[in-house]
């Protein structure tokens, strides 16, 4: 009985355990500790936005000293990815990319998000047949072209959805690294959805009741689209009121700040740079720590009648 009261503590603990850390106090050197990734914030330097996706404070190499650690767990329900685990491979059919797949039907997804970084002379290749992709530019730029002559110059924060048979490729003469979600496209007899370009700056605040972060969704809300990528953003000390539990499943991208996510029973401290699968009816919830604002990106299948 005496360990009852000990278990309940273990969430507060941890709590108070990660709001205590402060930069480089977790490394010892001066700077390099878990920290969040505000472009602004002293942790930082001035990098440019979404710098610690790509360059996470807990990275391989700084990590020389721990052989075989990792922050990255995968149960039945969820799964933590995080950045000293991503293993790159060419990616089929494209031409000097390497790719990080993230989150697949292996893991038991219905979608694929994967890590795709180009270099000068890269280009890519074209999903499967019936599969539709979005693309977010988390560091460098492309260059889009759709159809027969469309073409688009895409830079860090800036995103593109592209439906399913639909014919485009992209080129990259830089360093660029890309986030790209993927899935089979589930089809209605609506009309089929239209390729949107945008970028997050671009979109509106929209109202959460009951919460106190503000979200932005990068694609139409309307039937043809069969899942969304929302942009969240939480200030220091600001967290989710309600515990979710529903039919959606998640992939998650934090590209900035650093937090406590729970997860079924499990909590974990994230940082900017680590992946979130979420199974549906997981438990989650979310508060964010440190000194400057945490943002995620989020995927969340929507517009479909869960039998189907």
């Amino acid at each position: 009985m005496a360990s009852t009261p000990i278990r309940h503590l273990r969430p507060l603990f941890l709590f108070f355990l990660v709001a205590s850390l402060r930069c480089g106090a977790a490394a010892g050197d001066g700077g390099e500790g878990f920290c969040s990734a505000e472009p602004s914030s002293e942790c930082s330097g001035g990098q440019p936005l979404y710098w610690k996706v790509t360059h996470p404070t807990l990275a391989p190499a700084h990590l020389q000293d721990l052989p075989g650690f990792t922050r990255s767990v995968f149960k039945r329900d969820h799964a933590l990815i995080t950045p000293e685990s991503h293993v790159f491979s060419p990616l089929p059919d494209w031409i000097n990319t390497l790719g990080a797949y993230l989150i697949s039907p292996a893991i038991g997804a219905h979608f694929t998000m994967y890590l795709a970084h180009m270099q000068d002379g890269s280009k890519s290749a074209l999903p499967p047949k019936d599969v539709e992709r979005l693309i977010f530019v988390l560091q460098g730029s492309i260059s889009l072209s759709v159809g027969t002559g469309t073409t688009h110059s895409l830079s860090v924060d800036s995103y593109v959805y592209l439906p399913a048979n639909i014919k485009h490729s992209m080129i990259s003469d830089e360093s660029t690294m890309l986030v790209i979600f993927e899935r089979r496209y589930a089809a209605t007899e609506d009309s089929p959805p239209d390729p949107i370009v945008g970028s997050t700056d671009k979109q509106p605040l929209l109202e959460t009741p009951g919460e106190v972060f503000q979200l932005r969704k990068l694609l139409p809300t309307s039937l043809p689209y069969d899942f969304n990528i929302h942009i969240m953003d939480f200030q220091p000390g600001e967290y989710l009121n309600v515990k979710e539990v529903h039919y959606n499943q998640h992939g998650l991208l934090l590209l900035e700040g650093q937090g406590i996510y729970r997860l079924g029973d499990s909590w974990y401290p994230v940082q900017a740079g680590d992946t979130i699968w979420m199974a549906p009816f997981v438990p989650q919830w979310y508060a964010a720590l440190g000194k400057t604002r945490t943002r995620y990106l989020l995927y969340k299948d929507v517009n479909r009648n869960p039998l189907i």
